[in-house]
């Protein structure tokens, strides 16, 4: 008798990947925790969790929306103003200190030195300087929808049941007055760059796992029963700031967040993980839910993903319709709203 003997075959990776169409792999996921009818759902995180908050929505999950518009808001504007992207209008949130920071910030816990941005057109929040198309007129109006903001996060602490994060980055730029982490590059989208005032930040494994750790505390003082289920996304970066290769900085990247994803789960019981990032990286499936541009995932990637949750936790409604197989190279609409992606115009 041995350890292994009495492995299931899932196990083994004959059994359970190589003799296996990639289609039919199963057992990657096997939940923590049940998520029932009246489990309030809360999403955040990277391009990525975009497409977790529609599908449980539409699979009649109680998804919710902390910060809806104004119900005469036109529905084609409305991603354009960053509503229904999220449960709330934070934008994406690509680390876990800027995570962190953003509900530190809602409860009066940390107060930036720097809040707004004037621009020869207006005034711009630097934690979500791409909320709207155009500026806010002046220093009241951006500090009313941040306030209104705010107070949303503050709603979903004390209300959600099941909080999903999908991890997204490792680099950012920070703050030197006060450690601030702002979602882009000074000078890139929006702002000015001052390298007295910025720097690049690469976060390490054990800056990733104690961010995580103190935003669940924070939580936990709000709302002790709140669970976490998180996920990494698998795009990859669109550009790296450390000088070294885009792909071995997306490795690193991907590799730490993922370690510390497992780590958490591993050692709390209130956070679970959800293989999103394996599915579209795993080797079985050798690339092809992305599409040319071998960063977007297609809405048929999408689905294979979501077919392995809803397996665990079954659609309240009926099952979310199937996107069919695309023909090669054809590029499916994804429509997710991503600020990183637009550093791809510095690419020469």
């Amino acid at each position: 008798m041995n350890p292994y003997k009495d492995l299931p075959s899932k196990s083994f990776w004959k059994l359970a990947v190589s003799d296996v169409s990639p289609f039919k792999i199963e057992g990657l996921y096997n939940k923590k925790f049940d998520i029932g009818a009246s489990d309030r759902v809360s999403t955040a995180g990277s391009c990525f969790a975009q497409h977790i908050a529609k599908r449980m929505a539409r699979a009649g999950f109680a998804y919710c929306d902390f910060e809806p518009p104004l119900p005469a808001f036109p529905d084609e504007l409305l991603a354009k103003f960053n509503y229904g992207v999220y449960s709330a209008r934070y934008c994406n949130i690509y680390t876990v200190r800027q995570l962190l920071q953003t509900f530190q910030r809602a409860l009066g816990q940390f107060t930036p030195i720097e809040e707004f941005w004037i621009a020869e057109d207006g005034v711009l929040d630097q934690f979500r300087p791409l909320l709207e198309p155009a500026p806010f007129h002046n220093v009241d109006d951006a500090r009313a929808a941040r306030e209104a903001h705010y107070s949303s996060l503050r709603k979903m602490l004390k209300t959600t049941n099941v909080f999903i994060f999908t991890m997204g980055l490792t680099e950012a730029w920070e703050d030197l007055r006060d450690g601030s982490i702002l979602p882009v590059c000074p000078g890139t989208q929006a702002g000015t760059f001052d390298a007295q005032k910025y720097r690049f930040i690469n976060f390490r494994s054990r800056d990733i796992y104690d961010d995580f750790c103190a935003f669940r505390n924070l939580c936990a003082a709000v709302n002790p029963s709140l669970k976490f289920l998180l996920t990494v996304s698998p795009v990859p970066l669109t550009t790296t700031a450390t000088g070294g290769h885009a792909l071995t900085a997306t490795t690193y990247s991907k590799s730490a967040l993922r370690a510390v994803a497992g780590e958490l789960a591993d050692e709390f019981a209130d956070v679970a993980y959800f293989p999103s990032y394996e599915i579209i990286m795993g080797a079985p499936f050798r690339g092809i839910f992305f599409e040319p541009n071998m960063r977007s995932v297609t809405e048929y990637g999408v689905d294979l993903v979501m077919s392995h949750f809803f397996r665990a936790h079954p659609p309240l409604t009926a099952a979310p319709i199937q996107t069919p197989p695309p023909k090669p190279f054809e590029k499916s609409e994804t429509d997710v709203v991503c600020e990183e992606m637009l550093l791809e115009m510095y690419a020469k």
